[in-house]
């Protein structure tokens, strides 16, 4: 039955989800923004406001082509995106919410609000992975949301500069904006907004960060989930927009474009065309649709903000899995950030570390992999999962939503998961064996993952 609700907004009425006693608000206009402008809050709208449906996506690059063809990328289509449709629209500033159906306004549930990866280019909150987290049937409110990516996202421009003061980041600010309405509104939805806990994964991870990181973030959230993108590389500096301004100078050109005007009045394929050409022909500027130091919301680089204790004093939960993009180099950045929190005398911060080998392949536990365990939504998945990966995926779900409660992963039944502190570096490893690893020669361990053999100390 689909339920009803009043929100500051208005009316809104949701749906049915597979989960009984869930209901699925989907399609939930959060901000409106023009191309290259920054986020207006939704704070009204007339009439019944209808979630039946999940938003457009951001346009990025697989909107263009059938995915299907492409060979190089049909190992993450098979698995997330196969079967299914997705809408791509410039207009794609929408949310998705999973909430108890008896939840109310004086329920005061704990709210994981996630933000998902794809490399600031790629995704959206409602592939197959993140469709209907288990997480409300816990007692915990499940919050997804498109934000803009790629040249959509962080086009960097001086006349974009001298518009609105600064220049970049409007993926961030989408999530800013995302956030702050999710605070003004889960009331109404039965969540408390003084308990939202963000989490992400690849550059869902890295945008956390970058919140986490951020004055005009930090008020509006209380812990953070960092997966596979978690930590600081001091080799990786955050550039500032003047930086990137010949790389987009070179977008506008070989769009033809000789003005703001007119790159703005593109068709958006003409757009990803023209970025792609010039990524292209600029290896070094393959992160350029990535966040900038724009003096508002990112004010530094990562390592400087850490080094300094300028992250968010809260506990924070962070992990790599064993087959990830840089096994050996995640995993330390993940453990040194949690060691950073406990040097500088900040809250507890918990690490773990995700191996467990994927039935259906010998890929092992790839990047991204642990999401169908995090999200609880393995029945969405083609691979003959089996029952230790159902009794995985509750452990992890468990103490995932223990964090969301209180900052603390520990429960009944689980393994005793240890914060890193002085003195204490192992971290709690989920997968092919229950057990705490730490002390790990990062040389062994490369090799370990390398050769998908099991890593302990």
């Amino acid at each position: 039955m689909a339920k009803r609700i009043e929100t500051p907004c208005g009316p809104i009425v949701g749906t049915t989800c597979q989960w009984p006693g869930v209901a699925a608000f989907k399609g939930i206009r959060y901000a409106t923004a023009g191309r290259w402008e920054y986020p207006k809050l939704v704070t009204h709208w007339d009439g019944v406001y209808d979630a039946s449906q999940y938003g457009n996506c951001s346009y990025q690059p697989r909107a263009f082509y059938n995915e299907e063809d492409v060979p190089e990328k049909a190992f993450y289509y098979n698995e997330f995106r196969r079967g299914e449709h997705y809408t791509y629209d410039e207009d794609c500033l929408f949310l998705n919410i999973w909430t108890p159906e008896d939840a109310g306004p004086d329920s005061k549930l704990p709210v994981l609000f996630y933000i998902h990866g794809g490399g600031f280019t790629g995704g959206c909150g409602h592939e197959k992975h993140f469709d209907g987290p288990v997480w409300p049937i816990h007692g915990v409110i499940g919050v997804t949301i498109n934000y803009r990516l790629g040249p959509m996202g962080f086009v960097c421009l001086p006349e974009l500069a001298e518009e609105a003061g600064h220049t970049g980041n409007y993926a961030l600010y989408d999530q800013l904006t995302a956030l702050q309405w999710v605070r003004a509104n889960i009331a109404a939805f039965g969540g408390d907004a003084d308990n939202i806990t963000l989490m992400g994964q690849s550059a869902g991870g890295m945008s956390v960060q970058q919140l986490c990181f951020s004055p005009l973030a930090q008020p509006y959230f209380a812990r953070a989930v960092l997966c596979s993108g978690g930590g600081v590389m001091k080799a990786m500096p955050t550039p500032t927009p003047e930086a990137l301004y010949p790389f987009w100078q070179d977008v506008m050109a070989r769009a033809g474009c000789s003005d703001l005007a007119q790159l703005r009045a593109i068709a958006p394929d003409a757009l990803f065309s023209a970025w792609d050409a010039a990524k292209k022909a600029n290896p070094k500027a393959a992160m350029a649709a990535a966040p900038v130091i724009d003096g508002q919301l990112v004010t530094g680089s990562g390592a400087d903000i850490l080094a300094a204790g300028g992250q968010k004093n809260c506990p924070y939960l962070i992990g790599t899995t064993s087959e990830d993009v840089a096994p050996p180099i995640f995993f330390q950045m993940a453990r040194s950030y949690c060691r950073a929190q406990a040097d500088q005398g900040k809250q507890l911060s918990y690490c773990y570390f995700f191996d467990r080998q994927l039935p259906g392949d010998d890929n092992g536990a790839w990047h991204s992999s642990d999401l169908w365990y995090w999200f609880g939504t393995l029945d969405h998945c083609w691979r003959p999962m089996t029952q230790k990966d159902r009794d995985l995926s509750a452990q992890m779900v468990a103490a995932l939503m223990n964090f969301c409660r209180t900052g603390n992963p520990n429960g009944e039944a689980l393994p005793a998961w240890l914060p890193i502190q002085k003195g204490q570096n192992k971290v709690l490893r989920f997968g092919e064996q229950e057990t705490h690893m730490g002390g790990v020669n990062m040389a062994k361990l490369a090799y370990t993952m390398a050769t998908n053999k099991a890593v302990g100390e």
